[in-house]
Order: structure tokens, then C-alpha cells, then sequence
């Protein structure tokens, strides 16, 4: 009942995060050594996982570590990008990656954060699969184990190899809020 005046009152605002279905927003961000990653560019070789995040959030910390598991599943590939989005400075996000193990292209979305609102974000980590003509085809907030997996068995699909980010005897919750 409050979830459903919640979605009413921010319904059509800016506050409201894009669902699947909708069109991505195009972007050009940066990494920390200054490298620019481009949306659109990305699209031509195929879809991206974006994954929004802050380094002081829990939730982030400890999704993360499961999309480098899914990054080291297909980044031999070319068919499918993970990227990182960070909420952070280049200092912050680059002592993120070392902490956490993550090999994938970290973006910083500093400066009031343009790429993140586009997005309509209200919390992280946030994940939109982006297919190669622009639709969202999976948006997930917080840790949610099954859209993950979701996740892995398209790009298993895409690079003809199974992809398992979660292993026998893990003990991993269905889901954690962001």
C-alpha cells in the first residue's frame, strides 16, 4: 500500500528510474586515467551492462564482485561490455577496484552526477543490460540474484560459453536492497 503511493507520487518524475523497455541515455564518460568509454560506440559491437555504483554503499560492495566474475566470464569475447559507473572520484573508484578485485572499466560520473540522474537513479548498485539499438533490456536495483543470473545466461547466449557467477554451496541471498 505505501510502495504503491510511493510509485504514484514519484510517477513521471525525474526521481523515477528508466525500466526495461525504455530507450538508454547516451553517455561519454571517462575512466580515472582519463580514457573515454562512449554508450553509442560500445552498441555497435554488441549490448553493455552498466552498473552504477558508490564505494560506501554495502550493497555495492558486495555485488561488484560478482559482475567481475562476469566480467572474466566474456571479456575474451568482444560480443558483450561490463562497465562500472562510480558516484566517485577517480582516487576513491581506483581504491574501490583494488580492494574489491575488479578488472572492468570503472567510469566516473562525478559533477553532479549527469550520467546517474539520466538514468532517473535513486539508489545503488543499479544495472541496465543496454541491447545493441539502444533499449533497455533488464533494469535491477540493489542485489538481485536472479536478474544477475538473467544476465549471465544472455551473455552465455551471446559468446556461446556458459557463464555461472554464482558457484555450487555459495551461500547468496535472493536479494539485497541498494
Amino acid at each position: 500500500m505505501v510502495m504503491s503511493f510511493i510509485s504514484r507520487l514519484f510517477k513521471g518524475s525525474s526521481f523515477q528510474s528508466l525500466d526495461a523497455g525504455a530507450v538508454a541515455p547516451p553517455f561519454a564518460l571517462r575512466d580515472a586515467d582519463g580514457k573515454t568509454y562512449s554508450l553509442p560506440e560500445a552498441l555497435k559491437q554488441g549490448p553493455a551492462l552498466l552498473a552504477f555504483f558508490k564505494v560506501s554503499c554495502p550493497t555495492s560492495q558486495f555485488t561488484l564482485p560478482f559482475l567481475e566474475r562476469l566480467h572474466q566470464a566474456i571479456k575474451q569475447s568482444g560480443a558483450v561490455r561490463l562497465w562500472g559507473v562510480s558516484q566517485n572520484d577517480a582516487g576513491q573508484t581506483r581504491a574501490f577496484a583494488q580492494e574489491y578485485g575488479l578488472s572492468f572499466p570503472l567510469l566516473l560520473d562525478e559533477d553532479g552526477y549527469a550520467v546517474s540522474n539520466g538514468y532517473g537513479l535513486t539508489n545503488v548498485p543499479s544495472l541496465f543490460l543496454v541491447e545493441p539499438d539502444g533499449a533497455i533490456r533488464v533494469a535491477s536495483v540493489g542485489f538481485n540474484r536472479r536478474d544477475i543470473e538473467d544476465i549471465a545466461a544472455e551473455f552465455s547466449q551471446r559468446t556461446s560459453q556458459t557463464i555461472q557467477v554464482f558457484q555450487p554451496g555459495e551461500r547468496i541471498p535472493d536479494s539485497k536492497a541498494g
